[in-house]
């Protein structure tokens, strides 16, 4: 019997900012890639001790994106699910939890195509290592399509850096094995958003000012490096159950998974603000083929939960799930008066009202849906946070989470305060709290 991670029955959380930190003995298998907002792994393991699960269990993550709560649950050796409609995400997710690889292998492929790139690379007159002068070469340096381009922040990598990578990626498309392949590609991910591009996360993710170079190849190098290293320490749990599947929950989980087949639920879902999720991972989703053009950037957004303005389509029917729920309607109607008496007339704006309503219409359809694949007596937690991001009007997401949940058959059991944040908007501290529920059984559901 391999050896679990073990969880102190004492373990706590630390206070506020320091809350979501990651642990340096956590980073192995998170640190391969890891959204910058995700939660922390440690508040996975509280909620895996507090429900009392074990190997007979199955945990799922509706919302699962870069897979914390599924790398964490095999840590310890807890069956898990995971379900991500960005593909981006998801593939992080599906090769973060494979642990059954050859480390020795994944290096050894990792450094023939190394050295076939930087052999590429000097045929061109072009080392890895920037020298601090002006690179000359007489070859055409590699670009993405003028569609793919126009998906990405401007100046989000530079032309040489891209060049460079471009050469990268095919040499692992023309000579990984498909056993290698995602952790070779990942590892690309994690060196592009880290060391590569001109992009920085402060949590909003932004633009530095450009460099005319970077190394592409060793940084790479660097990260399949460390995964093989985690790999030697993960490869006695790489049997514990973990799969994620590409969907949408709000709608697909009954078709992915077995009726009553889930034990516990363990989650982050988006928040109602302002921040494209898309736009925080496009340079790697656009640069391993995850986003081509705009109707597949669109595609991906319409199987979100949405959370922000820039997800909205005139199709979406999700408000008809809160039409009565006052504080929802309450709230929205509150966020229209202010955008009326502020005089903001963007389009964006506009829709804020539309938003909040879409958003918990949102989360609504996926409680209905969830409830098919729960075990009566299933335990939920559902990690959100407050948010004034729409003209200062406070919405008190958690509290609102567990009513929606509620008027659907839910029991709320209680809403756990996780930290606090400071408001940059309002200087008011909003709660980011873990919504601990029950889901009784089928008797719930006729009621509901």
């Amino acid at each position: 019997m391999p050896t679990l991670l073990t969880i102190s029955p004492t373990e706590r959380f630390p206070k506020n900012g320091v809350a979501n930190r990651v642990a340096s003995e956590d980073r192995v298998a998170h640190d391969w890639y890891r959204f910058v907002l995700s939660f922390p792994p440690h508040l996975v393991r509280k909620y895996v001790d507090r429900f009392g699960l074990s190997e007979k269990s199955t945990v799922l993550d509706p919302f699962c994106g870069t897979g914390t709560t599924l790398v964490e649950c095999k840590r310890v050796g807890v069956p898990s699910v995971g379900v991500e409609a960005h593909p981006m995400s998801h593939f992080a997710t599906a090769t973060k939890v494979c642990w059954n690889a050859n480390s020795d292998s994944l290096l050894l492929i990792a450094g023939e195509i190394q050295d076939r790139a930087l052999n590429l690379l000097r045929k061109e007159g072009l080392p890895d290592e920037p020298t601090g002068k002006n690179e000359v070469t007489s070859c055409k340096l590699r670009t993405l399509s003028p569609e793919s381009l126009k998906l990405l922040l401007t100046n989000s990598i530079s032309p040489l850096p891209l060049h460079k990578t471009l050469v990268l990626l095919d040499c692992i498309e023309a000579h990984a094995t498909p056993a290698h392949s995602g952790f070779l590609r990942l590892a690309l991910a994690k060196a592009l958003v880290s060391t590569i591009s001109n992009l920085h996360f402060g949590p909003e993710v932004g633009v530095s000012k450009p460099k005319a170079d970077s190394a592409v190849i060793l940084p790479w190098l660097s990260q399949v490096a460390a995964m093989a290293k985690d790999l030697r320490q993960l490869r006695p749990l790489a049997e514990v159950p973990a799969v994620a599947f590409l969907g949408d929950s709000r709608r697909v989980l009954s078709t992915q998974l077995g009726p009553e087949s889930i034990d516990a639920v363990i989650t982050s879902p988006p928040y109602p603000n302002e921040k494209d999720y898309t736009r925080t991972t496009r340079l790697e989703s656009v640069l391993l083929g995850f986003v081509n053009n705009k109707q597949e950037l669109r595609r991906i957004k319409s199987g979100l939960v949405r959370s922000n303005t820039r997800s909205v389509y005139k199709f979406d029917d999700d408000h008809q799930w809160v039409e009565h729920h006052p504080e929802i309607q309450r709230i929205a109607a509150a966020i229209e008066s202010r955008r009326i008496e502020l005089g903001k007339t963007s389009g964006f704006e506009r829709m804020y009202a539309r938003l909040t309503k879409l958003y918990f219409g949102g989360m609504a359809r996926h409680f209905a849906e969830l409830r098919k694949v729960l075990k009566p007596g299933a335990r939920l937690a559902y990690v959100v946070g407050d948010q004034a991001s729409y003209l200062r009007v406070m919405i008190r997401t958690g509290q609102l989470i567990a009513e929606i949940a509620e008027s659907l058959g839910y029991e709320v059991e209680e809403i756990d305060l996780f930290r606090t944040r400071l408001s940059t908007v309002t200087r008011e501290q909003l709660r980011e709290e873990v919504v601990v529920l029950k889901w009784p059984g089928k008797n719930s559901l006729v009621q509901a």
